[in-house]
């Protein structure tokens, strides 16, 4: 405010009031489009759709194509606002624009589409074997049909925890129940980069955990003049399988055995089956078999056995007592003789997977002899194995559950039945004694009561004279004194 003097005058002015109203302009950064691709291979004679889009939507947005590297021409002729087809293989990218002048958004990221060409992949698996077991070595491999001379790079995909390289082949040396699952392939040809097969069909691996072949030997028990055959069984036998032949040689000092290879099989034999000839004494077989070339893993049967009851002169078992049926109260000892000084003895039952040596639990070991508890032993086949790697004679023992009567006792309890016998019997002899007695008095005639009375009493007499001791004794009596109360 200024004030003005002139004369006696004054002028007052009133305030000026200026208002300001300030615009804020918020600037955002340059939004970047979205690339989608509703698959990546265009199949043969079709083609696939991109969708362009930028956040947040509007609708003044229109979207610029490019094929190829960023710094190309847009695909004129594809501006559009909405999806586009395409039926070439290629590196896409888009970007939006809107307004005049035209204001574009970033580039999107680059999505590869590719051409799926006439040829088909198809996965192979080397061997051709239907079931894969843990251990064995196979190879996974990617064909392409009609494929020629054209160089092709390899993707595969599987279910499995196995990464197989981008290389047609895949070997595994040692396969295990990870590598189970589905295996897919396609190629792509170096040349033409986005050109490639479609995957192929799935092949499906299965590994199983192991192969156990099952050996059967007969007969069980030898026979003079008898030959053994060997039977080694394996749940595939069409998988091209080779079958081994082993002879076990036991060692008491140690508890596995070691196998001898018999004649003709160091190599393997196509047929699953081998005779053995002359064998005379108990032996102990055992089958292998392996398939591959060369043969990478070998799979072994348990052990069976050949028991015969002649006696072998560098080992022999003898039981005491001398018989094949025993009692749970029983002691039975096996003892081991011949020319060794280290024994064990062993058995093998219904019950057991698998032979077993004499022990705390079923028997009890000291020097060569082993004595058996009865009570805790089922029937089964017993023998000798010796240091120097011999079979004795085997011995089938059965084991009674009934104890054995004592013999102490059989004199009381042949008294305590024979007076059972008699106080359960008397009874039935008085029984029958009456109702006999009875019927023989009921068809005695009656006599006259009339003349010759002493011919009457003669005969009473000599009738009650017969049933003296006897029912019918009242009935004659009675009878003599009516004959006297008569007269």
């Amino acid at each position: 405010m200024r004030r003005l003097a002139q004369g006696k005058m004054s002028v007052r002015t009133a305030p000026l009031l200026i208002t300001v109203t300030l615009f804020c302009l918020t600037v955002a950064n340059r939004p970047k489009a979205e690339l989608r691709a509703d698959d990546r291979d265009i199949p043969v004679g079709g083609s696939v759709t991109l969708t362009c889009s930028v956040k947040p939507s509007s609708s003044d947005w229109k979207y610029f194509w490019y094929r190829g590297e960023k710094t190309s021409e847009p695909l004129t002729s594809q501006l559009s606002a909405g999806p586009i087809r395409v039926s070439e293989g290629g590196v896409y990218w888009c970007r939006g624009g809107r307004g005049e002048p035209v204001y574009y958004t970033e580039f999107s990221d680059p999505v590869t589409i590719y051409k799926i060409s006439p040829n088909k992949a198809v996965v192979t698996l080397q061997p051709n074997w239907s079931e894969v077991y843990r251990g064995e070595r196979i190879t996974l491999r990617c064909e392409i049909t009609d494929g020629g001379d054209t160089d092709w790079e390899y993707e595969w995909r599987t279910t499995s925890s196995e990464k197989p390289p981008r290389q047609n082949e895949h070997s595994i040396t040692s396969v295990t129940e990870s590598h189970s699952g589905d295996y897919r392939c396609k190629g792509r040809k170096k040349h033409t980069q986005h050109s490639s097969t479609g995957w192929s069909d799935p092949i499906k691996l299965t590994v199983s955990d192991g192969l156990l072949p099952v050996l059967t030997v007969s007969p069980s028990w030898l026979s003079a003049g008898a030959s053994v055959t060997l039977n080694c069984r394996v749940k595939d036998p069409s998988a091209g399988w080779k079958f081994y032949w082993y002879k076990v040689v036991p060692h008491p000092s140690n508890i596995y055995y070691s196998y001898e290879q018999l004649p003709g099989s160091s190599s393997g034999t196509e047929q699953d089956s081998y005779i053995v000839h002359g064998q005379t004494h108990t032996a102990g077989y055992r089958c292998g078999a392996g398939r591959g070339d060369p043969v990478f893993s070998t799979y072994y049967s348990g052990i069976k056995y050949a028991w015969s009851a002649d006696f072998n002169s560098s080992a022999s078992l003898t039981v005491s007592p001398d018989r094949a049926q025993h009692f749970t109260s029983d002691s039975v000892s096996l003892s081991c003789e011949g020319n060794s000084t280290e024994w064990r003895v062993k058995r093998f039952s219904t019950e057991d997977r698998d032979s077993s040596a004499c022990s705390s639990w079923w028997g009890i070991m000291t020097g060569s002899t082993c004595n058996i508890k009865t009570d805790w032993t089922s029937d089964a086949v017993y023998w000798c194995e010796s240091e120097s790697g011999e079979f004795s004679n085997a011995v089938n023992i059965t084991v009674q559950a009934v104890s054995r009567p004592d013999s102490s006792s059989f004199p009381v309890l042949l008294v305590v039945g024979l007076v059972c016998g008699i106080v359960l019997f008397i009874p039935l002899i008085v029984l029958f004694c009456y109702r006999a007695s009875k019927d023989s008095c009921f068809v005695r005639p009656v006599q006259s009561e009339s003349a010759n009375t002493d011919r009457v009493d003669h005969k009473n007499d000599h009738y009650s004279a017969l049933h003296h001791d006897d029912v019918c004794l009242y009935d004659t009596v009675k009878g003599r004194q009516e004959a006297e109360h008569a007269q």
